[in-house]
């Protein structure tokens, strides 16, 4: 079962991603951010003292089919952290150190798109459940510059997930406890 978990920057999406997991007896967090300074080393640490101490991480931003595996049980869990990180990790790896007006755009979005089905593919054959986080960037203004317009998410996820929830203004808990006392 895939769930996508989207919205804007500190919406409480993660928060409410890890609370979808439960008590799965078996946790794989995929993260796909790269430690690129102390802050970010920083907040990374702050999210693994966090977690539960049964969880596993791998820290990987491609080729994410060769963890997401059939293997699992279906009472285990997966949670990927972020969709746009693992786009923007692809979008600069394929780009190299070439100026970004010089990328092969094209080509970058054949590659994105090769990922994302690859992805939608493995989550589909594993019985696990499988929660997606991403950053909702497409509904404010269309974005300036081409390389930002990339990172855009593909919307094929949210099609093919089985749940799609977008928490706003980190509200998630109380709408949880709105609907279970039937309000």
């Amino acid at each position: 079962m895939m769930i996508l978990v989207t919205g804007g920057a500190r919406s409480g999406k993660s928060r409410h991603a890890e609370a979808l997991i439960g008590d799965a007896p078996q946790v794989l967090y995929i993260a796909t951010s790269q430690i690129l300074d102390d802050e970010m080393a920083a907040r990374i640490q702050h999210h693994k003292d966090g977690r539960p101490a049964h969880w596993r991480t791998a820290e990987c931003w491609r080729h994410l089919d060769t963890l997401i595996t059939a293997d699992l049980a279906p009472d285990d869990a997966i949670l990927l952290e972020c969709i746009t990180t693992m786009v923007t990790n692809l979008l600069f790896a394929l780009g190299g150190e070439n100026d970004p007006e010089q990328w092969d755009y094209a080509a970058m979005e054949r590659a994105v798109d090769d990922e994302i089905q690859i992805l939608i593919a493995a989550c589909q054959r594993c019985p696990a459940k499988v929660v997606l986080v991403t950053n909702e960037v497409g509904m404010g203004i269309v974005p300036e510059n081409r390389l930002a317009r990339q990172i855009v998410p593909e919307n094929r996820l949210a099609r093919r997930a089985i749940f799609v929830i977008l928490p706003v203004g980190s509200t998630n808990d109380w709408r949880q406890r709105r609907m279970r006392s039937g309000w």
